[in-house]
């Protein structure tokens, strides 16, 4: 078997120092882009959202934490997944001037109705049933130890166009009904 060479010019040519590093402003999917992705989702502040206070939906479903009447609650179903609730509209983002996608981060869990598990799911689509569909939806786990379970979980998603919808649902397994209380936290990025 041949060992390929490679010329030196080459390899310059294409090491990574090469691209451009303009952060989210630079070569996208370099790893320039993706590191300086990587350290905003780290080290950038979150937004907080609660449920609007005079929601308007599909447009407007979250106001900024301290604004809106507080927490979004979804509901399970009878041993099955519950309604989906819209919980970002097409006008809540970006909150920032300048900001072009965000992700969902965290969820803080304010109050839940069962001490049980919960599976929650996070969705991204024109509706819940498309965010499944078309797999823009992320799965957390909540076990509640009792009913004033208050926790902070993280939801890894992908970055989503600003202005994009977000829905949650959840199922409780075993039973009827399970509300769950929480809050969203939003990344927010340039590029």
């Amino acid at each position: 078997m041949a060992i390929a060479q490679v010329s030196p010019n080459t390899i310059a040519s294409d090491k990574i120092d090469s691209l451009a590093v303009d952060g989210l402003g630079g070569v996208s999917n370099s790893l320039a882009y993706r590191v300086a992705e990587i350290e905003r989702h780290l080290h950038s502040g979150g937004r907080w959202f609660g449920a609007a206070t005079v929601a308007n939906l599909p447009t407007h479903a979250a106001d900024r934490i301290g604004v809106g009447v507080g927490a979004f609650r979804i509901d399970a179903g009878d041993n099955d997944w519950g309604t989906w609730v819209q919980i970002v509209g097409s006008t809540d983002t970006p909150v920032s001037v300048g900001k072009v996608y965000f992700d969902p981060h965290e969820i803080i869990i304010e109050d839940v109705e069962r001490a049980s598990t919960y599976f929650v799911q996070i969705g991204r689509g024109a509706t819940g049933d498309a965010a499944i569909t078309a797999g823009t939806y992320t799965e957390l786990v909540y076990a509640a130890t009792n009913t004033k379970s208050a926790a902070v979980v993280t939801a890894q998603t992908g970055r989503a166009p600003a202005g994009s919808l977000l829905w949650a649902r959840c199922v409780v397994p075993g039973v009827n009904t399970g509300w769950m209380d929480f809050y969203i936290g939003l990344h927010e990025y340039e590029g």
